[in-house]
């Protein structure tokens, strides 16, 4: 009798283990990606855009375009995982011309097989680039989209890019995906940030927004920033903090803040690294509050995406370099982070 006790007691000892074995989940990856001036053959944004057609400074024509649309869409195809092995269920991306790029890089051999579906909305910069996001419908359903525009009320004449919120379920978890590209630092970084301050600004009101309708929904925020973790806008006006455990409940918690901390970028200026391209998570990510839980970032820094050699070794590999076609990707790496949700 002592016998069979002892074996109940030790089965009870191991059965939470057993069952935490066989706890399944789900691993979902959202992705940035700055696609660096994604524009088709055909001017029709004046002198901006002569630049990228056949007549203008780059000599852009079909060969080089279709080239990028290649290497992009390939780079794309490596953002797997064991985990992920059917790449991000959403991308988000920048420095995009119009919807028709982004359905030729959809449409390329790479990716052709994973169907993503295409957000896009036309902004007014003047550069004439827009931000999109790409998503497979296995993993992501669109519920609805909205677009936020920026306004500077000293700066009438100030146009750039819109804000996109696309709301959608995500692994079946309502969640928001805020995608961004706000304002360079053209004319200096300490005289444009106030641009900058201004965009996440708009960006925080957008989160506000969503909180209110929803408290237990799943909010990310991603783009080119143009700034990085520590910086005023993102740190202070956005009010993305280093560390999970400071993020209360209403707050967003940013995890490339201690990438860079570590030396790791996803653009690289003089020499050296910034972490433009950031995506973060509102509270009820850091929590699991929706379903969805944050899990781990990523820059991908494939060794194929940077110079192997030159000047320039370890930059990534660009499409244009000292104004030389280079047939790369981007002067930006693409980042991603990984969701968890308990099946």
């Amino acid at each position: 009798m002592k016998r069979i006790l002892t074996f109940i007691a030790i089965l009870g000892m191991l059965f939470p283990f057993c069952a935490h074995a066989q706890k399944k989940q789900m691993m979902l990856g959202v992705a940035f990606y700055n696609l660096e001036n994604l524009f088709d053959t055909i001017n029709n944004n004046g002198k901006y855009d002569l630049e990228f057609s056949p007549q203008g400074a780059h000599n852009w024509d079909g060969r080089k375009y279709w080239s990028k649309i290649k290497n992009l869409s390939y780079a794309i195809s490596q953002l797997t995982t064991e985990y992920t092995p059917e790449g991000p269920a959403v991308i988000g991306c920048s420095e995009i011309e119009n919807i028709t790029v982004l359905q030729d890089l959809v449409n390329a051999e790479s990716i052709r097989d994973r169907n993503y579906q295409i957000v896009h909305h036309d902004s007014p910069d003047r550069r004439g680039v827009d931000v999109g996001l790409l998503y497979n419908p296995k993993f992501f359903k669109l519920i609805h989209v909205t677009n936020h525009r920026l306004v500077i009320p000293d700066m009438p004449n100030f146009l750039t890019r819109d804000q996109m919120c696309v709301v959608g379920l995500l692994g079946g978890c309502r969640t928001a995906i805020i995608v961004n590209h706000w304002p360079s630092r053209r004319g200096g970084e300490a005289q444009s940030s106030p641009l900058r301050e201004a965009a996440a600004s708009l960006t925080r009101q957008i989160c506000d927004s969503l909180y209110r309708v929803d408290p237990n929904m799943g909010v990310i925020v991603m783009g080119d920033l143009n700034d990085d973790p520590s910086n005023k806008s993102v740190a202070v006006t956005l009010g993305a903090v280093k560390n999970e455990k400071d993020c209360h409940e209403g707050g967003y918690y940013n995890p490339f803040w201690k990438m860079l901390d570590k030396g790791i970028g996803s653009y690289i200026y003089r020499g050296g690294w910034d972490l433009f391209d950031q995506i973060i998570v509102n509270y009820n990510l850091v929590k699991g509050n929706n379903g969805l839980k944050y899990k781990s970032c990523k820059v991908w820094n494939n060794q194929f995406l940077l110079q192997q050699d030159g000047q320039y070794k370890g930059y990534p590999l660009r499409t244009f370099s000292a104004g030389k076609w280079s047939n790369g990707y981007s002067d930006h790496l693409p980042t991603e982070i990984f969701l968890v949700r308990d099946l």
